[in-house]
């Protein structure tokens, strides 16, 4: 089997370098290569790459996810996060492939406190969140044989993330104000990588299986609760950490030009039943995380 895989250099794409293996052979590939053209910026030659390397699977981790630039650049936004989907789907089509993609919980308004199901009725905030809810709705116009994942609050080892902000200044500072209004699951990329592998392999014995999905850890937490998770391991790890509290904030206190939702709770549900997995709660990746990356 051939897989070809388009954003390797992101947190997702890096770890899904090394989860794909197993299944065939990985053509990885980023804005930048130079046998290939994978860049989202110009979504109309996609189209040549599908077409030159004639995958069984197209994975795509690239986007724009830069949140609150998107509202100055939305032209780029589109372009990345859904023309250049559009063109995957039509292409993935046309030979039949399987098409993966990640989505966001950004394509909901965040209101209430329940967790949301893959049959929730959508309302993006931000420019990033309607962008990628255009991005979706592409692919399942034009390519039935897909599976798009909404994820949140991704971290990886590899590179910065929220924790590891959280613990330089928890080393710096006595004490920290963070946001706690916001609710949602932070979700490890080596978690998104393994999953999505075992789905691939899944849907591709029984096309039935192909859809949208919701994927994240399990369990939730504020910004507020997963800085002080952060540094509370960090002490149980020996770091010499300065900070003795965590302040609470409501997000007003920080504005942003992106408006985030406030409840990014997603159901898991379906995916845990269809595919016969469990998720593990949220904890346990950003412990492993901070392990792997403890000095």
């Amino acid at each position: 089997m051939k897989i070809l895989l388009l954003g390797k250099g992101g947190q997702v794409g890096w770890e899904l370098q090394r989860a794909l293996a197993p299944l065939g052979t990985v053509v990885a590939l980023d804005h930048d290569s130079t046998d290939h053209f994978a860049d989202f910026g110009n979504p109309a030659r996609l189209a040549e790459t599908v077409a030159a390397i004639r995958p069984d699977v197209i994975v795509n981790a690239a986007a724009h996810t830069a949140v609150d630039k998107a509202e100055s650049e939305p032209d780029l936004a589109r372009r990345i996060n859904a023309e250049a989907p559009a063109v995957l789907a039509r292409a993935a089509a046309d030979i039949g492939a399987l098409l993966v993609h990640y989505s966001t919980d950004y394509v909901f308004d965040g209101s209430g406190d329940a967790p949301r199901d893959e049959t929730a009725a959508t309302g993006p905030l931000s420019v990033y969140g309607q962008t990628k809810l255009e991005g979706e709705q592409a692919i399942q116009q034009a390519c039935p044989r897909h599976l798009i994942f909404r994820t949140s609050w991704v971290y990886a080892a590899r590179g910065g993330n929220f924790a590891k902000t959280m613990l330089r200044l928890g080393k710096e500072r006595e004490t920290l104000t963070v946001i706690d209004d916001q609710v949602g699951a932070p979700t490890g990329a080596e978690l998104l990588a393994d999953a999505t592998a075992h789905a691939i392999r899944a849907t591709l014995a029984d096309a039935s299986k192909a859809g949208l999905y919701h994927l994240v850890a399990s369990g939730d937490t504020t910004w507020n609760g997963y800085a002080r998770f952060v540094l509370d391991e960090a002490r149980a790890l020996g770091d010499s950490v300065k900070a003795t509290a965590v302040e609470p904030v409501p997000t007003t206190a920080f504005p942003t030009p992106a408006t985030r939702p406030l409840n990014s709770r997603l159901s898991t549900a379906k995916f845990q039943d269809t595919f016969g997995l469990v998720l593990p709660e949220w904890q346990a990746g950003v412990a492993r995380m901070l392990r792997e990356t403890h000095s």
